[in-house]
């Protein structure tokens, strides 16, 4: 029987219950996080030899014969573009090596769009009177904040188990021509963990836009971070998709290393076609002589290819798998049959989402921080931080101790039964 249908003494008897586990929760004095999806120091530790890559040698030259401690090579060298094409199947020489952050590169490709426009643009994005950006809701909240940032318009569109609300989507590009982009993570997707499928990625390489520069932000931020090679998510390729379709331009693609060596000093690249190409590097020439390519030769030097890139991948499986197990199983045992939460049940990538009854996450948010344990705000998963069901909570479990993770995952459990019996007894 579910909470909403209890019979009312009884489900004040369990509210009194469950007020008094949380009470003497609050006493334990907690400081756990499940805000962040940062790898733990475990998978830190285990990519630290990376940092030794280039310790025992005095070879620096890449395979085009160039040092790489010294100037040039603006768009990366062509060792590290083939580890990033061999992953994510694109074509070699149309990749771009950046610095430590894919993020970086979206904020950058953004605002050139917006000084000089993109290749079909009529003219710069900030002399137009709006822009927008489709924002698939819940999703990644830095995306967002870029486009806040830079005065671009987000509009919220259903995410759905095979990815933006097509219909939606669809509706809005044909007729809009404010509309210059969408920002998509399309395997394990922030925070769901969706995947998009076969027919999503057909319809955004197909769609009509009522835009000729329109732009899909393609970050696959986790493209290869499956929980288990076996039994895992496959995306199809929207890189040959859009040019197939005739609409080679409209695909951006972004990923970097950042959860398979170290966040803060990966590689990050970014994948477009020919025209896009040109004028990114153009540009690019005016902001720097070139990245860091002593960080891209050390990632070579450590993964030598995709192969070893996979095998290193399935490690990090083995560590955040039973972090995952252990929030269903929490989740199940403590929330299951309830009818206080429904959560997302991923095969890869690094987040779970919960759902809460409506107008409840902001309250288990803060009953959660009362008692210690540190969530992602209700509501950050949305443009401009509202989510106007007030249902939503992103879970991170990667970077906490399997009973640090245990212990917030029972607090989170509690505080959502708190807020689900306050909320059918006093409305």
């Amino acid at each position: 029987m579910t909470y909403q249908e209890l019979p009312r003494s009884e489900a004040v008897l369990e509210f009194e219950k469950v007020k008094k586990e949380y009470e003497q929760l609050c006493e334990k004095g907690l400081s756990l996080d499940l805000s962040r999806g940062k790898p733990g120091k475990e998978q830190l530790d285990m990519v630290s030899p990376i940092l030794r890559a280039l310790e025992d040698t005095d070879e620096f030259i890449s395979e085009v014969g160039l040092d790489v401690r010294n100037y040039g090579g603006l768009d990366g060298i062509p060792e590290m573009k083939r580890i990033f094409a061999d992953l994510f199947g694109l074509p070699e020489k149309n990749i771009i090596i950046g610095g430590n952050s894919s993020l970086n590169l979206m904020y950058d490709t953004i605002t050139r769009a917006m000084m000089f426009g993109v290749p079909g643009s009529v003219r710069p994005w900030r002399k137009q009177e709006k822009i927008k950006f489709l924002a698939p809701s819940p999703g990644y909240d830095r995306h967002f904040i870029v486009c806040e940032t830079l005065g671009v318009e987000l509009i919220p569109v259903n995410m759905t188990p095979t990815g933006p609300d097509m219909d939606q989507v669809e509706a809005l590009v044909s007729v809009d021509e404010s509309i210059k982009g969408i920002w998509c993570i399309p395997k394990y997707s922030n925070p769901d963990g969706y995947t998009y499928s076969d027919e999503t990625v057909d319809r955004l390489a197909n769609m009509h836009t009522a835009a000729p520069d329109f732009r899909i932000f393609w970050d696959n931020a986790y493209g290869v971070h499956d929980f288990d090679q076996n039994d895992h998510d496959e995306l199809k390729d929207i890189f040959s998709a859009c040019k197939e379709a005739g609409n080679e331009n409209r695909i951006l693609y972004f990923a970097s290393t950042s959860k398979m060596t170290f966040p803060g000093a990966g590689v990050a690249m970014m994948a477009m076609w020919d025209d896009n190409l040109k004028q990114a590097k153009k540009l690019l020439g005016a902001q720097t002589i070139g990245f860091d390519k002593v960080n891209q030769l050390r990632h070579v030097r450590f993964f030598k290819n995709a192969a070893n890139v996979h095998q290193l991948m399935e490690k990090h499986a083995q560590i955040l798998r039973p972090r995952f197990e252990l929030v269903m199983k929490k989740l199940a045992e403590g929330l299951g049959g309830t009818g206080c939460a429904d959560w997302t049940k991923p095969k890869g990538g690094y987040f779970v989402s919960l759902y809460t009854m409506d107008g409840c996450a902001e309250n288990v948010y803060q009953l959660c921080k009362t008692a210690g344990v540190k969530l992602t705000e209700a509501g950050g998963a949305f443009p401009y931080g509202h989510n106007p069901r007030d249902n939503h909570l992103r879970l991170a479990p990667t970077y906490p101790s399997l009973s640090d993770l245990s212990d917030a995952l029972d607090c989170l459990v509690l505080c959502v039964k708190y807020a689900c019996l306050n909320k059918i007894l006093n409305g």
